[in-house]
């Protein structure tokens, strides 16, 4: 087991207190998933992991343990992931795989989904697009073609919104694969992935049992995204662990928060998606990314690290 149980029990107090208390207007006010304050209290949200990392190594530096070995602030940096690692060029080329190949994944989710007939798309007429855009609107026309907007959309998904999605990113990834992670380590590479997955995956239990990301079925969104989240977190996990470096993974997570959501601008209004099993955070999505992580282990094995607490 993992030594400091202290530092562990810090970390998630500030993560998830933190969490409840950013989400507390939504609770209060009993916010729609439409409302902007979903989006507010969503992107601070994302900043609390790293709060938490900087009140284990605040307690680690300023409190009765200051003399413990390790705890000065290079060294933290280098065993929580925010240096390059020790080979930069893999480091980068990772970056560059999570950024570009994340969207593919959530287009071939999307493909996968229409092929087992999970999913209807309407690529001729954006029906289920333009309706949104519709209602964002008001009713009053789009000054822009719906389909040059598409086209910019997606652009932005691969190119562009990855990038600007990965500040908010960092907040998380800073956390779950830079000191969380790590500090698992010693239950085995699995069992720090499953456990790591289905904390990160609770963590947004202000949100999913709201309904967020899963409408549909309400407050059993929160279990599924749990699933979703121990899936997608082996991926980011091994990123993390096959570069030594946080980057990969804050790029990969903004990358999918930038392109999770192309499910709907494809989706046919006559008969909208059933984001359960449709699209990448679906149940088709999670099955493809267990799919690309065990391969990515099997393939390219990777090294454990030291555990952050020593």
């Amino acid at each position: 087991m993992p030594r400091r149980p202290a530092d562990l029990r810090l970390f998630l107090l500030t993560a998830y207190g933190l969490a409840w208390l950013f989400a507390l207007p939504i609770w209060l006010t009993g916010a729609s998933l439409a409302s902007p304050l979903i989006m507010v209290s969503g992107v601070a949200m994302m900043f609390t992991p790293a709060l938490a990392v900087l009140a284990v190594l605040a307690v680690r530096l300023y409190g009765r343990r200051r003399a413990v070995p390790g705890t000065t602030w290079r060294e933290w940096a280098g065993r929580t992931g925010l240096t390059l690692g020790e080979r930069r060029g893999r480091t980068l080329a990772l970056v560059a795989m999570a950024w570009f190949g994340t969207p593919l994944l959530a287009a071939l989710a999307i493909a996968l989904s229409a092929a087992l007939g999970l999913l209807s798309v309407d690529l001729d007429g954006l029906s289920l697009f333009r309706d949104g855009l519709a209602a964002a609107s008001r009713g009053q026309a789009s000054p822009v073609d719906p389909g040059t907007l598409a086209v910019v959309q997606i652009a932005a998904a691969f190119l562009i919104a990855p990038l600007i999605n990965s500040v908010a990113a960092f907040g998380e990834e800073w956390g779950w694969r830079g000191w969380l992670l790590p500090r698992l380590m010693p239950l085995g590479t699995w069992r720090a992935l499953l456990v790591s997955g289905v904390i990160w995956g609770v963590w947004h239990a202000p949100l999913t049992l709201r309904g967020y990301n899963y409408p549909e079925i309400g407050a059993w969104a929160a279990p599924l995204f749990v699933v979703f989240c121990v899936v997608y977190g082996a991926l980011l996990g091994w990123l993390r662990l096959r570069s030594g470096s946080i980057w990969p993974a804050v790029v990969g997570h903004g990358a999918l928060n930038a392109s999770a959501s192309l499910v709907l601008l494809v989706g046919d209004a006559a008969d909208p998606p059933d984001l359960v099993v449709a699209g990448i955070t679906g149940l088709v999505g999670s099955a493809l990314l267990a799919v690309v992580s065990a391969v990515l282990f099997k393939r390219w094995p990777v090294e454990r690290p030291a555990p952050v607490a020593v």
